[in-house]
Formats: C-alpha cells, sequence, structure tokens
C-alpha cells in the first residue's frame, strides 16, 4: 500500500518551491501551498466540489474584460480588497495594527478610470445625468492639519440610478468624473450628485456566488475620491452617503463609519457656493488627512 499520505504531499509541493529564487514570490508561493492544502483537508474537498471551484474560477475569467474586470469583483465580494488596502494603509503608517491619522481608505472598485477631465474648482462634473444635485466641499491637510495647497483630488461616482460611464458605452464618456485642486488654503469645493445605492454587477459568477449564499448584492451610495499631494501616500476612498439604505450591508465591504457623511437638504435659492438653484439640493463637507511618504 501507498504511504504517499496528505502530509506527504503537501511536503513535497513545498519542497518544488523551494527553490524559488525571488524570496518574496518563494514566501507568497509557500503560504498559498499551505493555506490551500490545509483548507481543502478542513473541509474533505470533494472532486465535484474541486471541480465547481475550477469552473467558477474559469467562468470568471471567460467573463472579464477591460471594462468589466469580474475577478476584481470577486475579490471585492470576498473582502480581500480591503483586506489588502486595510494592510497597505497599516504598512504606510508603520502601524502593524492598521491604526492611522490619516484618513482611511476604501476599496478602488472596478469603475475607475484614468484620463478625467481637470476642472476649476466650483465645476459641476454630473451636468446632464440624473440625480439630485449636490454640493461638495472641504480640505486637504497633512496630519499636523496643515493645508495642502495644489493636493490633486480625482472624483468619479455613478448616475442618480448608480450607473457609471463605463457601463453605459463602450467607452468611458467621462460623465460624473472630474480632477480637482486644492486652493491655497487646502479648500476644495465641486458640485456632483447625491450618489444613490446601487447593485454589483450580477450576471456573472461572482452574481451566482451571491445569490448562492443569499448575499446582497447592493452598495451604499457613496462617490469615490483619490487624493494625492506631493510627499504623502496617495489615498484612495469613498464618502458614504448617511442614511443610505444597505449602509451597514456593503456587498465589498468598503464602507467605514469614519467615511459616512451627513447630507444636508437645502431648497432652491442661493447656493453656499453663490449659485441660484431652481430645484432643492443636498450639500456634504468633508476633509482628507494624508499621511506622508515614510522616510
Amino acid at each position: 500500500m501507498s504511504e504517499y499520505n496528505q502530509s506527504k504531499l503537501t511536503q513535497d509541493v513545498l519542497a518544488a518551491f523551494a527553490g524559488t529564487p525571488d524570496p518574496r514570490l518563494r514566501e507568497l508561493m509557500t503560504a498559498l501551498v499551505k493555506h490551500i492544502h490545509a483548507f481543502a483537508r478542513e473541509v474533505d474537498l470533494t472532486p465535484e466540489e474541486w471541480l465547481a471551484g475550477l469552473n467558477f474560477l474559469n467562468a470568471t475569467g471567460q467573463i472579464s474584460t477591460e471594462r468589466r474586470p469580474e475577478f476584481i469583483l470577486l475579490s471585492d465580494t470576498l473582502g480581500l480588497s480591503m483586506m489588502v488596502v486595510s494592510l497597505a494603509q497599516a504598512r504606510a503608517s508603520g502601524n502593524a495594527k492598521g491604526a492611522t491619522e490619516a484618513t482611511e481608505a476604501t476599496v478602488e472598485g472596478p469603475f475607475y478610470w484614468p484620463g478625467a477631465p481637470d476642472m476649476p474648482l466650483g465645476a459641476d462634473i454630473a451636468e446632464g445625468i440624473s440625480g439630485e444635485p449636490a454640493f461638495y466641499m472641504g480640505r486637504v491637510t497633512d496630519l499636523d492639519g496643515k493645508p495642502l495647497a495644489g493636493a490633486l483630488l480625482d472624483v468619479w461616482s455613478g448616475d442618480g440610478d448608480g450607473k457609471y460611464d463605463v457601463q453605459l458605452s463602450a467607452t468611458p464618456t467621462m460623465r460624473a468624473r472630474g480632477r480637482f485642486r486644492t486652493d491655497a488654503e487646502g479648500r476644495y469645493w465641486f458640485w456632483s450628485i447625491r450618489p444613490t445605492y446601487y447593485p454589483i454587477p450580477d450576471d456573472g459568477p461572482v452574481g451566482v456566488m451571491m445569490r448562492a449564499t443569499a448575499r446582497s448584492i447592493n452598495r451604499p451610495g457613496h462617490i469615490h475620491m483619490q487624493v494625492s499631494a506631493p510627499g504623502h501616500v496617495m489615498l484612495t476612498t469613498h464618502v458614504f452617503v448617511g442614511g443610505s439604505p444597505f449602509i451597514n450591508e456593503d456587498a465589498v465591504f468598503g464602507k467605514r463609519d469614519s467615511l459616512v457623511v451627513d447630507f444636508d437638504a437645502h431648497p432652491p435659492g442661493k447656493a453656499v457656493d453663490g449659485r441660484e438653484m431652481k430645484k432643492p439640493y443636498h450639500s456634504a463637507s468633508f476633509d482628507f488627512r494624508l499621511a506622508p511618504i515614510p522616510a
């Protein structure tokens, strides 16, 4: 009878990777083999389940495109994306437990697209799209509260129906996207819409998984911000709409309490920036704190 048991199999596979020249790759592959073998033993994985998992990953790859990165969505819905984000911010802060005085980071999501137009402060990046108007304002500072002049905010969100431009056309139309530079006092302000909640794409393998596990496919209302300044760690985060449906069951685990903001409702009339509004609108204020790049 063969003495080739499970433990020896794992050790043989680990030995096969032991000569990997790159130390970090060797570390990654060694840990992967250990954990994936342990998973199979823990759940007593059957051949049928193993094949179903491979078919699921195969289908995830087949549906993926530049505009539809299903593997990113899978990573998001498994919480892996947020774990990597949390580890990266902890690494940048020098605190292994993840505590940081900087604004909390969250997932980039699958709908970021580079090349948004540079806009003057006060511009409206949501002209011509559905949704309730919203005025955004705040400051970008360092961890000591010193304003960061010329900091860049790269902003994007869906429309009033929760749809992003890359979901609506073959190429991005830069709807609800724009880049702003803070003024000498680190202030920013612009117009967009009050974001609404929306479902993640569920017509692919990830949707099958979400339904099979009885999970919500929705994300609470949020607007994306990528904030950067020379000498500081770039921040990718969201501003979440306080009171939004699904605020406590984000499908991709990106919501953080510190990023939830109350959107104040205003009647028609003169807005904060002097603009005359013919219909009701909202306003939201949020300050971003950037950490210095470690020496």
